[in-house]
């Protein structure tokens, strides 16, 4: 794990491997195709012309060439003829035979485009389930990185009453932050004596040593973790790779004593347990976040714990189609 959904030009990202969409004689196309050969240069066609073409739903490798990748994967997905001809069939192959490839050549990571979606007219909402169902599926036997270059939001497949739904939500709990701050600005603060003399007397009852405080510290984020997964009845990788998050994050995080994961690694742990909100309130309190109303983000994933949706490519996909970044990224 993880797999990252991503806007970027595929040709830019830097991995081990890119996996380009290409057609049946491996000599270039359009579309992505034409961009990676162009990209690559001269000497990548020249190396194509010796493989002898490639089978639909099958995957052959040459280097990368001027590309900031080792290598590229070239693979023939299905031309879209209904549904009803062994398109999906094909297209899982095409997925499952680059991540093979790759992890035969030693690959870490790697990067697709969301194959067949484009002149090959496969729909984009399915071809990106494709992708992900498969790929997850590669996942939970071997560590890999895997990213998924996707440009049109129109590919995520999320329903119009959950998307409605969820903006809704966010209507009904966001506060504008900067709103508030100013408006807060504009009617001043009035403090009276009486407050100064309330607090004062408050932080005399309260003292108490530093070593009584540190006695009484709850759990590091580490040890609370360990606890919920046992709790939750997983394992440790089963849990990291359900949360998207890498077999490196999770050494950090259970080997470095001073290391401090993200807000965003911390909420897909939480995702992954299925915790409550309460739950999640504490899990975050032990790195020092929080949740907020005044944060779109935290909002959208407030909306998913509350209503127990624990799906992360459904909440990252509805974290996409309102431009937040997704989870375990």
């Amino acid at each position: 794990m993880p797999i990252h959904i991503i806007r970027q030009d595929i040709t830019k990202i830097k991995c081990d491997a890119i996996v380009n969409a290409a057609n049946n004689t491996l000599l270039g196309g359009g579309g992505v195709d034409g961009c990676i050969h162009k990209a690559a240069g001269r000497e990548l066609l020249k190396e194509c012309k010796t493989l002898g073409g490639c089978a639909t739903g099958d995957a052959k490798i040459t280097k990368g060439y001027k590309l900031p990748c080792k290598y590229v994967i070239h693979t023939v997905g299905p031309i879209w003829q209904g549904g009803m001809q062994g398109e999906r069939v094909l297209l899982e192959s095409c997925y499952k035979k680059s991540l093979q490839l790759a992890k035969e050549n030693g690959c870490e990571t790697v990067a697709f485009p969301l194959i067949s979606s484009g002149v090959y007219g496969y729909p984009k909402a399915e071809a990106l389930e494709v992708a992900t169902n498969t790929i997850s599926e590669f996942l939970t036997e071997n560590e890999m990185t895997v990213y998924l270059a996707i440009f049109d939001k129109k590919t995520y497949r999320i329903s119009e009453k959950l998307y409605n739904d969820v903006a809704a939500y966010i209507d009904d709990n966001y506060i504008d932050e900067n709103f508030e701050r100013d408006r807060r600005r504009m009617q001043g603060y009035s403090v009276s004596m009486s407050d100064f003399k309330a607090a004062a007397y408050f932080y005399e009852e309260e003292k108490t040593s530093l070593e009584d405080m540190l006695s009484k510290m709850d759990d590091n984020f580490a040890v609370t973790l360990l606890k919920l997964i046992d709790l939750k009845g997983m394992n440790d990788v089963e849990c990291y790779k359900k949360a998207n998050v890498s077999k490196q994050t999770w050494y950090k995080i259970m080997n470095e004593k001073d290391y401090k994961p993200s807000k965003n690694t911390v909420l897909a742990f939480a995702i992954a347990l299925k915790l409550t909100l309460e739950e999640t309130k504490h899990l975050l309190s032990t790195v020092g976040f929080a949740l907020s109303k005044s944060n779109k983000f935290d909002i959208i994933i407030e909306y998913f714990i509350i209503n127990g949706i624990y799906d992360i490519f459904v909440i990252n996909e509805t974290l996409f189609k309102f431009d937040q970044v997704c989870l375990g990224v």
